[in-house]
């Protein structure tokens, strides 16, 4: 009998911790909560942290975030006002201000997260296809800033001047798209274009087209280069030309004079007597029969010739 209503206490016990523990919550200062009741939202958000009551078994507590949440976006490609197809990677921030409607028109985050899908894709598209890549990539029309180290920063280049720019479209999507989700319970705080590309097969032509822009600046540097170089170098050869000129002319100039000199000495000596005179010829007969022949050559002379007198001489002794 003892241990039948012990039985009976600890099932009341159990049941009665089931009833309380299924008849209370808790509110995170993170959440905010709509009580259902057999699948219908009853009563108004809770938003306020705490432990807070609900019919057992009956009804049921539903969460969400207080938070901001992100939504990312799939790469779209898309194509621009002026035809150029370009992939568009975009991410936003939301996050829901009314609960209720949130509930009663998405159930949860992911129906919130593929309507946003819907919404965020659209916009962009429409915006983009209404706006030039220009527009899309610059958000002023400030003076670019060229690096002069770069070959081809001294280039002239025509800049073309935007008329709403990069951040301006993306605020023209997120108030377009703020506008569509006013009844859905959530707020759009912020939309950002995360990446913009060429697609492939333009990526490819524009990667073409830089490299070759980049081979006509370096033949045009390369062209200056040579240029210069033979100017240098007729520069140098002119000036080489002047020196040795300038230096054949001075040594010639002192051979002159050295020969004018040797000549007024030879004369000196020549007039001074007669025996000088005769050792004088003598002396320069032999230089020239030195310098004129060889052992080798034979020489045809007449017996008369001023060249024989001296090897006539010679022979008679």
């Amino acid at each position: 009998m003892q241990n039948k209503k012990l039985i009976a206490i600890i099932v009341a016990v159990v049941i009665l911790f089931i009833i309380i523990s299924s008849s209370t919550f808790v509110v995170q200062e993170t959440d905010q909560v709509i009580i259902t009741q057999f699948g219908k939202p009853v009563g108004d958000p809770i938003s306020e942290p705490g432990i807070h009551l609900k019919i057992p078994l009956i009804q049921k507590a539903n969460f969400f975030e207080k938070r901001f949440l992100e939504w990312d976006g799939d790469p779209n490609q898309v194509p621009t006002k002026d035809k150029k197809f370009i992939w568009v990677n975009t991410y936003a921030r939301w996050r829901i201000t009314d609960p209720l409607l949130f509930f009663q028109r998405l159930r949860d985050e992911l129906g919130a997260q593929s309507r946003l899908d819907d919404i965020l894709d659209g916009e962009t598209r429409t915006a983009i296809a209404n706006h030039g890549l220009d527009e899309l990539v610059r958000s002023s029309n400030r003076e670019f800033v060229r690096d002069s180290t770069v070959i081809g920063a001294g280039e002239e280049r025509k800049q073309l001047a935007i008329k709403y720019g990069r951040e301006k479209i993306t605020r023209e999507i997120l108030k377009a798209a703020t506008a569509r989700t006013q009844d859905l319970g959530i707020e759009l705080l912020d939309l950002r274009f995360k990446r913009i590309n060429y697609v492939e097969e333009v990526r490819v032509k524009v990667y073409d087209r830089m490299i070759t822009e980049r081979k006509r600046i370096a033949d045009q540097y390369r062209s200056e280069g040579q240029g210069e170089a033979s100017k240098i170098i007729g520069s140098k050869e002119k000036e080489l030309k002047r020196i040795t000129s300038g230096a054949f002319r001075e040594a010639e100039t002192i051979k002159g004079k050295a020969d004018a000199e040797a000549t007024g000495i030879y004369a000196q000596a020549y007039n001074r007597n007669a025996e000088t005179r005769d050792f004088y010829k003598f002396l320069k007969t032999m230089e020239t029969y030195e310098s004129t022949f060889n052992e080798d050559d034979w020489l045809i002379l007449s017996s008369d010739n001023d060249f024989y007198k001296y090897l006539k001489s010679q022979s008679g002794r």
